[in-house]
Formats: structure tokens, sequence, C-alpha cells
């Protein structure tokens, strides 16, 4: 930026004392004050937005460099685990025909896994399974009432009658 010394400012104050004048002065000082403000903010928010871009684009740099190292590493894993297994195979095929009767329809020496099955879980066997002592203890309603037989159980007794 320019550079501004003590003496370059006194006779710029100077000049603008004899342009301007003592009563306007103050407030075009003020104004330009308020302009340099703005103009250095300006640059700031500039400075910093592409501060911004720069990072941004390091960081898809980082990014893209990331994800070829874990394909990478992906497809060595999955070659090596499928080497892996088709040695693993080629050694025991040999001992799984032997084990085998020939009629058994099996020679891949895999039996399958079996399904998934949903526990079938339901919430009203749950809540039926509870004791009734503990759902008169907590107080769950095993009936439903209406609002006047509520009333009518909740309310006081009268003591003469």
């Amino acid at each position: 930026m320019i550079d501004f010394g003590f003496d370059k400012i006194a006779l710029i104050g100077a000049v603008a004392l004899l342009v301007i004048g003592p009563e306007k002065l103050p407030r075009v000082a003020r104004t330009v004050g308020t302009l340099i403000g703005k103009a250095q903010r300006y640059v700031a928010d500039v400075k910093a937005e592409v501060n911004r871009s720069i990072e941004l684009e390091d960081l898809k740099k980082m990014k893209t460099q990331f994800e070829d190292a874990a394909r990478d590493v992906e497809q060595s894993v999955s070659s090596e685990l499928h080497q892996t297994t088709t040695d693993l195979q080629t050694a025991w095929q040999p001992a799984i025909d032997e084990a085998l009767p020939p009629n058994s329809g099996q020679h891949d020496g895999l039996t399958p896994a079996p399904q998934y099955r949903h526990p079938k879980k339901n919430w009203r066997l749950k809540r039926g399974a509870l004791p009734q002592w503990y759902k008169q203890k907590v107080g769950i309603r095993g009936k439903a009432q209406s609002g006047a037989a509520r009333v009518a159980r909740f309310r006081p007794r009268r003591l003469g009658a």
C-alpha cells in the first residue's frame, strides 16, 4: 500500500486546511476516514475470499489424493482376498471330494448360510406379558373408562351418607 510518513500527512493536512477551510475540515476528515475504513474492510474481505478459495483447492486436491489411495488399497485388498480364496479352494478341494459321498450333490465344500428371519416382535404381546400387580402399581389402564366413569370413580365420598 502507499507509504505515508508523518511529514507527508502534515503537508496534506495543511493543504486541506487551506483549500477546504476550518469549518468543513472535520466533516471531510470524518468522511475520508469512513471511506478509507470501508476500503480496508473490502480489501480484507477480498484477501479472505482468495485465501478460502486457495484452501478449498488444496482440500480438493487432498480429497482426490485420499480417494485414489483408498481405491488403490481397496483394489489390492480385494485382489489379495480373491487370490487367497482361490488358493484355499484349490488346496481343500481334493479333501472335500474324498470326504463327500459321490451322490451327495455338494461338491463346492460350502454350505449355504441360513437366511435371516425377522424376530416378529410385537409390543402388544410384551405389554400383555407384564404381571397384573405391576400394571396396577404403575397405573397402566386395563380397561377403557368414559369420562363420567372416571369422575365417579375418583369423586370423594361423603361422610354422612
